[in-house]
């Protein structure tokens, strides 16, 4: 039996859980999360959601622990939110938020319009600072995954769409030595 999908998930008070058909739907301040449910026995029962798996099969412990893990975000998702974010690092790029798209200038010859997704809010501090935050946990590591791929970090300059916090290994570029005389 998964040890995650042992513990039973609280459900605080500003979240409405329902479960019906095999979708479980999750509302509350931050917005609403569905949440398809399979291969595994849902209960509601005294302000905590218990998951438990159809059988002992590898496959069965498998879903246990995964469909306890995206429950729990789904009822995290709409009390507490995600988010994930991203820097711009490079001479001139920068991004700004226009009505429903974010408009990045990334050293191409054209701006890149990136159409903001329903459920998703963007936000830019100083034009290098991408805020990504929303209520299903997929859906904002998607965008921020989708953003970052518009320009991903160069390995000789450091320069592109990184997330926050991470390290990009440097290449030494050309460096004129031993070379032809």
């Amino acid at each position: 039996m998964s040890r995650i999908g042992k513990q039973p998930i609280e459900i605080p008070s500003a979240a409405k859980v329902k479960f019906d058909q095999g979708v479980l739907t999750a509302e509350g301040p931050k917005g609403k999360v569905e949440q398809k449910v399979k291969g595994v026995k849902l209960s509601i029962e005294d302000g905590s959601i218990e998951v438990k798996a159809l059988g002992e099969g590898s496959n069965d412990r498998a879903m246990h622990g995964l469909m306890r893990s995206l429950v729990a975000n789904a009822v995290a998702g709409v009390t507490e939110g995600f988010e994930k974010v991203l820097e711009i690092h490079g001479v001139g790029y920068r991004g700004e938020v226009q009505g429903g798209n974010l408009t990045l200038s990334l050293g191409y010859s054209h701006p890149v319009v990136f159409a903001i997704p329903k459920g998703i809010e963007i936000e830019i501090d100083k034009q290098n600072r991408i805020t990504v935050r929303g209520a299903d946990r997929q859906q904002v590591g998607q965008v921020a995954a989708e953003l970052r791929s518009l320009r991903k970090p160069d390995p000789y300059k450091a320069k592109g769409i990184r997330y926050a916090g991470e390290v990009i290994r440097r290449k030494v570029g050309k460096s004129g030595v031993g070379g032809a005389v």
